[in-house]
């Protein structure tokens, strides 16, 4: 017995008439008899008999026709649900983002995207860079910043994304805010400062630590605190010089300033994961599209 065959009985249940079950079907008559042929040899007795130009089905055959409805049923519905993801008429995506593209950038993408395909739910999560890394087997689309650290699952494809600029703040009236006509300062002028850092595992601590290696600067820390609005509101408070995305100073009412970082800016990449990219929903497709081609305001 097979669903075939049993969609095919379900198909002549509601037509009583083989002839029109088979137009019904797209089949040939012979086809659709050979199948009921052999479903009734499963079940070693009839399951119908002819009546008149149609057919009659037996009380057998009733009981079964409602079991093949609702596999029919079943199989329209799968149908139905495969056309609707094919055209993203439905569906659900699952984005994770770490701190900086989830404050900043996942907010118009998501709009944009759901402009688009108004029925695809979104599902987001967000954390620092290491804490989605390591939620990637839960989640369809990753936005990072920085390295992904630790080797990502397998099956996961890696996109660069954009770049980044991370910058030094300080209240407005700062003495290295008012020496700075350029806005630019020194990583050097920094190793006396008091240093309000993000928390382990952040990509903008991550890059900022590597600068200050490499420039042979110490760092002397002051607070270690999560997330960017905690680290402004530690720099407002008197604690000490942070560090921050470029684009998380955009709505700034002027209380703190941004200190462009020299002699060479300090950047880092944005990237997109894939995780499962050898069987990646055509939704997350079309959302890795839109990130890779479309500027964010």
């Amino acid at each position: 017995m097979t669903p075939e065959q049993l969609i095919t009985f379900a198909a002549v249940a509601e037509h009583r008439n083989i002839s029109r079950a088979a137009l019904a079907l797209h089949l040939s008559q012979p086809a659709v008899s050979g199948q009921l042929r052999l479903l009734q040899d499963e079940f070693g007795e009839p399951l119908h008999v002819r009546d008149g130009r149609g057919v009659r089905l037996t009380p057998a055959g009733e009981q079964l026709a409602a079991h093949a409805e609702r596999l029919r049923g079943s199989w329209r519905d799968a149908y139905a649900f495969r056309d609707a993801l094919r055209g993203l008429e439905r569906g659900t995506l699952r984005i994770g983002a770490s701190t900086t593209p989830a404050s900043y950038l996942l907010p118009y993408l998501a709009a944009a995207f759901q402009r688009r395909y108004p029925g695809v739910k979104l599902e987001t999560t967000s954390g620092n860079t290491s804490d989605v890394v390591g939620m990637l087997c839960a989640l369809d689309i990753a936005l990072i910043e920085g390295p992904a650290g630790a080797l990502p699952p397998p099956d996961t494809a890696v996109h660069p994304w954009r770049d980044d600029e991370i910058v030094a703040i300080a209240p407005g009236a700062h003495p290295l805010a008012t020496r700075s006509a350029d806005g630019c300062v020194p990583l050097a002028a920094l190793g006396d400062c008091a240093l309000v850092l993000r928390e382990a595992g952040s990509g903008v601590r991550q890059v900022v630590e590597s600068a200050f290696v490499r420039a042979g600067v110490p760092m002397r820390i002051a607070l270690e605190i999560a997330g960017v609005e905690g680290v402004k509101e530690a720099v407002r408070a008197g604690m000490g010089i942070g560090f921050v995305s470029g684009m998380s100073m955009r709505h700034e009412d002027g209380a703190l300033c941004a200190l462009r970082l020299g002699p060479e800016p300090i950047t880092r990449r944005f990237s997109i994961l894939v995780p499962h990219a050898g069987a990646a929903s055509r939704a997350a497709q079309r959302f890795l599209d839109l990130c890779l081609n479309e500027v964010a305001d």
